[in-house]
C-alpha cells in the first residue's frame, strides 16, 4: 500500500504528479532497494540454476506466482489507472478493510506447514500469485495480499514475508517497465528535482523496510501494520469527505 499512501497524500495535499509520471518513476527507487538487499542471493540463485533442481524449481515458482497479476494488470491497466487510482474514497476504504484483514489474520490460529520458500508446493506459488492480483486495487498492499495468501496456504510468517519480497522484484520491475512505456510521453524533464527527491525517498524507505521487516514480523506479527492502515484510512476518508 505504499502507492496508496503516496496517492492519498498527493490528492489530499493537492500535489500534482510531475508530468503525470511521478509515481511511475519513483518506483524504480524501491526496486533498486530490493535488488541491493537481495543481490547476493539473486547471484547465488542464478549460479545454481544450471546444476541445482531446487533452484530451478524456486525460480519457476516465482515466475508462476508473477504471471496472474502480470496478465490481469496488463488487461485492466487503463481502468485501474484512470478510474480506481483517481478515487480517494476507494483508496481509504481499501486501507481500512486491509487493516482489519491483517488484524484478523494475526489472531487466526494458522499452524504453518512450510517454513522454507524453496519448498513451497507449486500450487502454493500459484495461489500466492492469485492473491497478489488483489493488490491491483489501490489501497490493497501487495506485500500484505501475498503474505496473507501465503499464511492461509500454510506458510509461516517469516517465509511468507520473505517470498513476498522475492515476488516483489519481478512484479515491481514489470509494472515499472510497463507503466514507463504507457506514460513515456507524460514525463516532464523540468520536474527532475521533484522526481529525484521522490526517487531517493522511495529508495531509502524501501531499504529500511526490507532490512527490518522480516525480524519485525517474526517478533510482533502484523497487528501494528493493521492498526496503522486503519488509522490512515479513517483520517484520509474524513479529510476527503470534509474537504472534498
Amino acid at each position: 500500500s505504499s502507492t496508496a499512501h503516496l496517492l492519498l497524500a498527493g490528492q489530499l495535499l493537492g500535489f500534482k504528479s510531475a508530468g503525470g509520471a511521478f509515481e511511475v518513476l519513483i518506483q524504480f527507487g524501491a526496486i533498486l532497494a530490493l535488488l541491493s538487499v537481495y543481490a547476493g542471493r539473486i547471484i547465488t540463485l542464478l549460479k545454481d540454476l544450471p546444476r541445482d533442481p531446487a533452484a530451478r524449481r524456486f525460480a519457476l515458482g516465482v515466475i508462476v506466482a508473477f504471471i496472474p497479476a502480470a496478465i490481469l494488470g496488463a488487461l485492466l491497466h487503463d481502468f485501474i489507472t484512470h478510474i480506481l487510482f483517481g478515487s480517494t474514497i476507494v483508496i481509504c476504504i481499501m486501507l481500512i478493510l486491509g487493516g482489519f484483514v491483517l488484524l484478523f489474520i494475526d489472531r487466526l490460529p494458522l499452524p504453518p506447514a512450510v517454513f522454507d520458500v524453496m519448498r513451497y508446493p507449486m500450487r502454493m506459488y500459484l495461489g500466492i500469485g492469485l492473491f497478489q492480483c488483489l493488490a491491483l486495487i489501490p489501497g490493497v498492499s501487495r506485500s500484505g495480499a501475498t503474505i496473507v495468501g501465503a499464511l492461509l496456504l500454510g506458510a509461516d510468517k517469516r517465509s511468507a514475508a520473505e517470498f513476498s519480497f522475492w515476488l516483489a522484484m519481478p512484479t515491481m520491475l514489470g509494472a515499472f517497465v510497463y507503466d514507463l512505456y504507457k506514460n513515456w510521453s507524460l514525463i516532464d524533464s523540468s520536474a527532475a528535482l521533484t522526481i529525484g527527491i521522490g526517487f531517493v525517498a522511495a529508495f531509502v524507505s524501501a531499504l529500511v523496510v526490507v532490512r527490518t521487516f522480516l525480524n519485525f514480523v517474526s517478533s510482533y506479527g502484523f497487528a501494528p501494520f493493521g492498526w496503522w492502515r486503519i488509522v490512515v484510512g479513517i483520517v484520509g476518508l474524513v479529510a476527503a469527505l470534509v474537504f472534498g
